[in-house]
């Protein structure tokens, strides 16, 4: 009994040890496809506005911004630069490492800033942030699984992740390590980065560190479970 119980619970968790992106129906068959079936773009573009959508209930519950814009606060008081700027200047950066990490951009790439974007100037004003303390953490945590849930519909269309998310599938790839580890491990430091050179850190900012990487992984492994046949390769 003791063992079925210790069963239950490790697949319950098995989602932690997802190591890759899985091929579904909507999957382009390469990620430099010009010329994507429509169905792969309307998968990618519902990613990617339920992606902004999570970034904006984040943004608006005023518990702190994400990693990366805490690293862009720090850059910025380090250089004097503006917050555009270092966040230009970090993408560029970002996208530099995809390089040795042979990671190849798409259609996707593009998407992902114009999309995200526009849902954060379009929508972020309609969405009000709670006056009680506790409502504000709760729809931080529900940001961030949103956010994960995007990310996952759209990066399994296969036509080139964003600037972070190539960051995350190429050290995955290169380390085997699973996408949970990979992606947390990634916006931590980020975080750690960010604040030690004066970018504000608040409990969204923590929990965006914390939560995304198993968000996008239990995305990745409801969807392979769906709609894929065990093309997720898990420990």
């Amino acid at each position: 009994m003791a063992l079925e119980r210790l069963s239950y619970k490790l697949s319950i968790l098995s989602f932690l040890s997802v190591k890759g992106i899985p091929s579904l129906f909507w999957s382009s068959y390469k990620p430099l496809n010009l010329r994507p079936r429509l169905i792969t773009l309307v998968f990618l573009v519902l990613g990617l506005i339920i992606f902004g959508l999570g970034e904006a209930l984040l943004v608006a519950a005023g518990t702190g911004v994400s990693p990366w814009t805490v690293l862009a606060q720090g850059v910025s008081n380090a250089t004097g630069w503006s917050i555009g700027l270092s966040t230009f200047v970090i993408s560029i950066s970002v996208l530099s490492l995809w390089v040795p990490l042979k990671q190849t951009p798409g259609v996707g790439t593009i998407l992902n800033a114009i999309i995200i974007a526009l849902i954060l100037e379009f929508v972020l004003p309609y969405i009000p942030t709670p006056g009680l303390d506790l409502f504000r953490v709760l729809q931080a945590i529900m940001g961030v699984f949103i956010t994960g849930i995007g990310g996952g519909i759209y990066l399994v269309s296969n036509l080139g992740p964003g600037p972070r998310d190539g960051l995350m599938t190429g050290l995955q790839q290169l380390s085997n390590l699973p996408i949970a580890w990979v992606r947390s491990s990634i916006e931590i430091t980020v975080v750690i980065a960010g604040w030690s050179i004066g970018g504000v850190v608040g409990m969204g900012t923590l929990i965006f560190a914390f939560l995304i990487g198993p968000s996008v992984a239990t995305t990745l492994f409801v969807l392979n479970k769906l709609f894929g046949q065990n093309k997720v390769n898990a420990a």
